[in-house]
This record gives structure tokens, C-alpha cells and sequence, in this order.
């Protein structure tokens, strides 16, 4: 089931384990069952401090437990984690086995005096590129204190759960059996909500760091180039960012990146991330930024995120990127994360054997309309303008699919549902005036792209689209501030642009340091 070459890998790693660990198997009589106990099998033959053994206690079926041996200390899977959740597996079972997580001390001893009982459940998709983080933090909360408890459930291997949720979006996090969040959250959000004092905890841990030479602002293909560049050139720098990868997260396939073949979105995001944590340089992760203060000539720039806290920069890197473009028709917001999406490789398969429909007929929104075909029964395609505006050859690979209809001159009027999640899509002829209701269970919207500079009104000089305006070295209105990518007014919203414009931007702000008077820690020139 497993490849060679990652259990040779994985053999590996389970040299770090201190304590025995059993995985306890609730099974039953499906496929699933027996390709869940032939992974746990095979896991199991690569370690003397592994072993299976079936369990007829309550609980999803099936599923599995992995527990310390003679421990209270365990994490939960009713999923065959593969794919993005493999990591998530492999990590689970090392701490459970007792190799310590990766976790800031002061955070570790925070999640230890937890009070209370809570029992966490997260939806998720293996195709989700997001999901693992939140699903690595709750683990990592569930083997630090034994009041926390965690599952993760795999939305396609149990569609009976999605539906009783009505989940219409990965990942959803409940806590004691109600929704606690939909969408990305970071350990520290989590125990924040958990208990307000590790909040500002955190916040003032942040707050408390000396001033930066360079901040980077978003970890996209961008804001991870300037990063690396400003590292490089000996630099105090720090990256924050919301969500490492940016729009690489919702990017399967990258065939037009020079010198590699193809690639996927996740993939590259992951060897971005890597690539920065070889280099000496801070990542503060799930976290987003709130306003930009300018400081005065030579002085120090103040960035106050949505947290609390405070950041000081000699120099800031804008790498904000951009998010999904709304329709904003009634219905859209009523019934977000309840059949109305943007990640078709993340919700996708929540909508496995149903109809649905995708808004846009642009690149982004034909690749969405051909991934959903393999899952959804049908797929309707709606675009505004006379015609599709996608490459041709991803036009072609569509007019291959059967169960995809594409109507174009369409207008989104409104969406609508039972209250408990979409039910019709209505749109108008925009040659006859006439409007049409397709009846279907979700929407993906893929009409472009906004940029993310709403925290820099009042701040730096944009343009009537919201874009940063910058100049061929990526200098904005303010001195020291350097900006980059689709957040830009760079004509060209692309990866390989994104990350040459990133470049640009590092070596821009060591530029503006060796050449102004900002009390710059020493560099090596």
C-alpha cells in the first residue's frame, strides 16, 4: 500500500521513538476497514515498538486510535491518512511514541493547564492543503494534555458526518460537538479561544522582540523570495503571514515554471517553506496583519497585527498577495461554507456524486470545472462574457468531459438553499434577459482576484484597484517599505513573476538600509 521508498523513509523515523505505541482499530466489514488495517499492518512490521490491536469500543467505524502503551496519551483518525494527512500521521505517532513536538515552551506549558474536558473533531478532505495544520496543532494539544481530546475525520471516507454538520468546507473544527471554526486556525488561536489569557500572552511574546531589519509581510511565492534574499544578505528578518504557501495552496498544477517540468501548488509551497528554515530567519505563522504605521524619515516602522501584537522594522517587505474575488449576489454570504466554496482541491470532495456549479471561465475556473468532473455528478460552467477566456488547451481537456455543461453571456443573479445549505443557482440570459435556476448543492466561485491591501489604506499610495503602486524596484510611497507580487501594481499576476519581483523587493530594502542611517544590525556586504 505504502511505497518502498517512503517506508525506508518512514523506518527511519521511527527510530525516534521513546514508548511503545498500539494503534487500536475499530473496524468493520468495508473496504475501508481492511485498507485502514493493511496501512496500520504495514506501519506496524517497521518498528518492534508498534502493534495492532482491534478494539470493539464505541466510536467511528472505521477508525483508528494511536495510544501510548499503559498511557492516557493518544490521537484519533477515523481516516486512512494519506495524502496531505500523512504528515499529520507520521507527526501524531511520533509524539504520541514520546518525541517532543515542536512547540514554543512557554506555549507547551499554556496547553498543560488547560482546565476542563475538550473534545475535538475535524472535518477534512485529503486533497486539503490547509487541513493539516490545523489538524497537527490539535494533535499536538491532545498529546499535552490529556483533557484534550482529538479525531480527525475524513469528510469522503464518512459523508454520512458531512452531511449531519452540514459541513460545506474544510477544515471545520468542532469542540464538544459543536462548530468552533471553519478554515485555518494556528495552535495558538486555538488555545486562545481556549483561554483569553494565552492570547495576549502571546501577543506580548511577540511584542517583546527586538526591531527587525526587514519584515516580510505574506509567505507566497513573493514574500518567500524576498525573505530568502534578505536573509541571505545577513539581515534580521522575520516572515509573518496568515498562511504559508499563499494562492500556491489552491494551485494543482504548475507546468511554466522554468527548469521544472511540473509541479503542484502545495509541493512548491512546502519546498518554499523548507527552503526558509534552513536559513536563519523567525516565521510567525497564522497570523494577520492589521495596519501599517510609517515611521518618520530613518525611523522605525510599527506593524500592529490582528492579535494584538506589534512588530518593529527597520524596512518591510509587502507581500500580502490577493484572495478570491466575491460574486456579491444574495445568498453568496448566507450560504458560505455551506455549499458556496473557492478551493475546489480542498472542498471538492465534499460534494463527491452531487451537482454543483463553478462561476468564472477563466483559467482558474475551467481547471476547477475539470477537477470537480472526476468527483461531482455534474458540473455547470458559467461565464459572463460571450465566451470562455480560458488557454485553449485547458478548453479542449474540458470539451472532453461529458457531465460538464458550459454556458456562457450568463450573469449570477442570486443563490439560493434550504437554510441549511445551497440549493439553486439563478442567472440571466444576458442576451435575452431571461433567467434560469439550476438546481445544485454548491458553488465554487472563481471570477479573480482582489488584492489584500485593505490594511494599507491611509498608509501607502494605491491605485484605483486597490494595488500597491510601485516603481521597477518595488519602492512604494513610503521609504523603506518595498512591495511584490499580485498585492502590486505588476501587470503580470504569475508565480515566476511573483518571485523574481520578490527578489527585487529583498535586495531593494538591503539596498535602502546600507544607504540610510536606520541602526542596521551588522551586515557582511
Amino acid at each position: 500500500m505504502l511505497e518502498a521508498e517512503l517506508l525506508v523513509a518512514l523506518e527511519d523515523h521511527l527510530g525516534k521513538l521513546v514508548h511503545d505505541v498500539v494503534f487500536v482499530l475499530r473496524s468493520d466489514e468495508s473496504d475501508a476497514s481492511a485498507e485502514m488495517a493493511e496501512f496500520l499492518g504495514e506501519v506496524s512490521s517497521l518498528s518492534s515498538r508498534l502493534a495492532v490491536q482491534e478494539s470493539d469500543a464505541p466510536g467511528y467505524r472505521p477508525s483508528f486510535c494511536i495510544q501510548r502503551k499503559d498511557a492516557g496519551i493518544s490521537v484519533d483518525f477515523a481516516a486512512i491518512p494519506m495524502g496531505h494527512e500523512f504528515t499529520s500521521f507520521v507527526l501524531a505517532l511520533l509524539q504520541v511514541g514520546g518525541h517532543p513536538p515542536v512547540v514554543d515552551p512557554e506555549i507547551a506549558a499554556e496547553i498543560s493547564n488547560v482546565a476542563g474536558e475538550h473534545v475535538f473533531e475535524t472535518v477534512v478532505s485529503l486533497s486539503c492543503q490547509k487541513c493539516p495544520d490545523v489538524v497537527q496543532a490539535l494533535n499536538i494539544m491532545s498529546v499535552l494534555n490529556p483533557n484534550i481530546r482529538h479525531t480527525t475525520i475524513d469528510g469522503g471516507l464518512f459523508p454520512e458526518e458531512v452531511e449531519k454538520r452540514q459541513v460545506g468546507s474544510v477544515p471545520a473544527i468542532f469542540h464538544n460537538g459543536e462548530l468552533f471554526e471553519y478554515g485555518l486556525m494556528s495552535l495558538e488561536e486555538i488555545l486562545g479561544r481556549l483561554s483569553d489569557d494565552s492570547v495576549s500572552a502571546a501577543a506580548q511574546r511577540i511584542s517583546d522582540r527586538d526591531p527587525y531589519d526587514v519584515i516580510v509581510v505574506g509567505a507566497g511565492p513573493a514574500g518567500c523570495a524576498s525573505a530568502m534574499y534578505a536573509a541571505r544578505k545577513g539581515l534580521r528578518t522575520v516572515v509573518v503571514s496568515d498562511r504559508f504557501g499563499g494562492q500556491l495552496l489552491d494551485t494543482l498544477g504548475i507546468e511554466n515554471l522554468p527548469s521544472v517540468i511540473r509541479t503542484e501548488g502545495p509541493d512548491l509551497a512546502r519546498d518554499l517553506e523548507q527552503q526558509l528554515r534552513s536559513l536563519e530567519l523567525d516565521i510567525i505563522s497564522s497570523q494577520s496583519v492589521e495596519k501599517l504605521i510609517p515611521g518618520e524619515a530613518s525611523g522605525l516602522h510599527l506593524l500592529r497585527l490582528a492579535s494584538g501584537a506589534e512588530l518593529k522594522g527597520r524596512s518591510i517587505v509587502v507581500a500580502s498577495g490577493a484572495r478570491w474575488r466575491r460574486l456579491e449576489v444574495p445568498g453568496e454570504e448566507e450560504y458560505l461554507n455551506k455549499g458556496v466554496a473557492f478551493c475546489p482541491h480542498c472542498d471538492g470532495p465534499l460534494f463527491k456524486g452531487k451537482r454543483v456549479a463553478v462561476v468564472g471561465g477563466g483559467n482558474s475556473g475551467v481547471e476547477a470545472a475539470i477537477d470537480l468532473a472526476g468527483l461531482a455528478s455534474h458540473v455547470t460552467l458559467i461565464e459572463f462574457m460571450p465566451e470562455l477566456l480560458a488557454d485553449d488547451v485547458l478548453q479542449r481537456a474540458l470539451e472532453g468531459l461529458e457531465n460538464v455543461e458550459v454556458i456562457v453571456s450568463a450573469a449570477t443573479r442570486s443563490i439560493g438553499g434550504n437554510g441549511e445549505g445551497v440549493t439553486e443557482l439563478i442567472y440571466e440570459d444576458r442576451t435575452t434577459g431571461e433567467n434560469t435556476v439550476v438546481e445544485l448543492d454548491g458553488v465554487f466561485v472563481q471570477i479573480g482576484l482582489i488584492p489584500n491591501t485593505e490594511w494599507l489604506s491611509g498608509s501607502l499610495e494605491l491605485s484605483e484597484r486597490n494595488e500597491i503602486v510601485i516603481d521597477e524596484r518595488g519602492r512604494t510611497s513610503v521609504a523603506g517599505v518595498v512591495a511584490a507580487g499580485d498585492c502590486t501594481t505588476e501587470p503580470y499576476k504569475q508565480i515566476v513573476v511573483a518571485m523574481g519581483a520578490g527578489s527585487t523587493a529583498g535586495l531593494s530594502a538591503f539596498d535602502y538600509l546600507i544607504r540610510n542611517a536606520v541602526n542596521m544590525v551588522e551586515v557582511e556586504i
